[in-house]
């Protein structure tokens, strides 16, 4: 199982519906409003490396009022 933080920028007012919209898509384990630089943190767990990206690039994205995003996958080591 592959985890990965997602975090995320949003338009001014908007963290708490990004992160109330983000609990529901597939994938996404847990969602949190944050502190500067970025607005909203999102836990995501897949099957292999590229699903966290495919998330980000056809879900995440595309929400209204998202702005610039960060990927992180979770390494063990």
């Amino acid at each position: 199982m592959i985890a990965a933080y997602i975090l995320i920028q949003t338009e001014a007012g908007k963290a708490a519906i990004m992160a109330a919209a983000l609990r529901d898509l597939p994938g996404v384990t847990e969602t949190a409003s944050v502190a500067m630089p970025y607005d909203v943190i999102a836990r995501a767990q897949a099957q292999d490396l590229d699903e966290p990206g495919k998330l980000v690039a056809s879900r995440v994205q595309v929400l209204d009022g998202v702005t610039p995003t960060m990927s992180c996958p979770v390494m063990h080591l």
